[in-house]
């Protein structure tokens, strides 16, 4: 009588290829003689590893499925893990880890086209380059496709060849003993380097690889508004890939150097301006040479207080990849004069006695004049 082996894999006769590999795999794990050392699971296991090699051949489960038994003229359940059709040290390793070694289960060779590497190149500009976008002409020192090869890597019509060492698989296997008994691994081929083929006669200019190293001009736009720290990406501008594969991309970041006048807060543009005591008291005007405006006028009110800032509207920094500006914002600093003479002495006694009400006092939190100052302190100190 046929053995049913859909019912020793515990699957259905309808059962995809899939699900009996799945189904086996469970009962590999369970009946393994490394694992159960129970005769019966032995037994078990040799009767399982047999309906595998029957329900994963085409030919013998077409027989099984008009009622036949393929092992029947062939001695029945066959002679231990080989020649029940386990498929030796491969099929252990698939059954264990769901292996890529044995046969049909190998890696693909990662072949010689491969991508090539992004690349990075740092530039400094002054402030008014990030404002108003510059096109920087840079050196790059990269990987280019071999102008004699075309990054074929061969030398006139010859032609790669299948790697003799790993057979074109891209991996070489080792056995070795663990727990589970000897267990199949597989590593990249020292030959090939993973790639399932070899050039037995290399191009001369880049022996083989399809590139060369260069220096060659790249041309990159900068746009208005950049900052330190960010970055241009120029796609397919960097390294070209081993094999002559597509270039990576060439990143430019950005240096900004510091400007003698202006201090930069993302968009805003901070300065500091000096307003002599004289100046505060009756009001001025100073001009400002901006960095995208020329010399602008800015109104020092009468009566100004040391700390005061002044603010220009949409005078600081284009914001990037929008039509709008951030701020010019001055900071007053109001200049006690140190040293009098005789006479500028006279003339601030004199102004005093025009202003007896004046005078040196310690005032409350409560005054006007101090909720402002208060204000400004515990805004720098939750600051730090």
């Amino acid at each position: 009588m046929a053995r049913d082996y859909y019912a020793l894999l515990g699957v259905a006769q309808n059962a995809t290829d899939q699900e009996i590999k799945r189904a086996y795999r469970k009962l590999a794990r369970e009946l393994h003689p490394d694992i159960n050392p129970d005769p019966a699971a032995q037994e078990k296991f040799r009767e399982v590893s047999s309906a595998y090699e029957v329900l994963t051949d085409p030919e013998k489960r077409r027989i099984v499925d008009l009622g036949g038994d393929p092992l029947e003229s062939g001695g029945g359940m066959g002679g231990g893990f080989n020649g029940a059709g386990f498929g030796g040290l491969g099929d252990v390793f698939e059954a264990f880890f769901g292996g890529m070694s044995g046969s049909g289960g190998q890696r693909k060779p990662r072949g010689r086209v491969q991508p090539g590497a992004d690349s990075l190149l740092r530039t400094r500009l002054s402030l008014q380059e990030c404002a108003v976008g510059v096109t920087k002409h840079l050196t790059v020192d990269t990987a280019v496709l071999c102008d004699l090869c075309q990054g074929a890597g061969t030398n006139n019509n010859s032609q790669p060849v299948r790697c003799e060492t790993c057979g074109g698989a891209g991996e070489v296997q080792t056995v070795q003993r663990s727990f589970l008994g000897q267990v199949m691994t597989s590593r990249p081929c020292p030959t090939c380097r993973g790639a399932g083929e070899t050039i037995p006669d290399p191009c001369r200019k880049c022996g083989g690889d399809g590139r060369v190293r260069s220096r060659r001009e790249v041309a990159a736009p900068i746009p208005a508004g950049v900052a330190s720290g960010m970055r241009v990406r120029l796609a397919a501008q960097g390294e070209v890939g081993p094999g002559g594969g597509p270039a990576g991309d060439l990143y430019i970041e950005i240096v900004e150097q510091p400007h003698d006048t202006f201090v930069r807060d993302s968009d805003d543009l901070h300065c500091t301006i000096r307003v002599p005591m004289v100046d505060a008291a009756l009001g001025s005007t100073v001009v400002i040479d901006t960095i995208l405006d020329g010399p602008v006028e800015l109104t020092i009110p009468a009566g100004t207080q040391p700390g005061e800032v002044s603010v220009l509207r949409g005078h600081g920094m284009p914001k990037l990849r929008a039509n709008s500006r951030g701020d010019l914002i001055a900071h007053l600093d109001i200049v006690i004069p140190t040293k009098l003479d005789g006479k500028q002495t006279e003339l601030m006694r004199k102004y005093k006695g025009l202003r007896p009400n004046e005078r040196t006092e310690v005032l409350s939190t409560q005054s006007e004049h101090n909720s402002g100052l208060f204000a400004r302190l515990r805004a720098s100190f939750s600051g730090r």
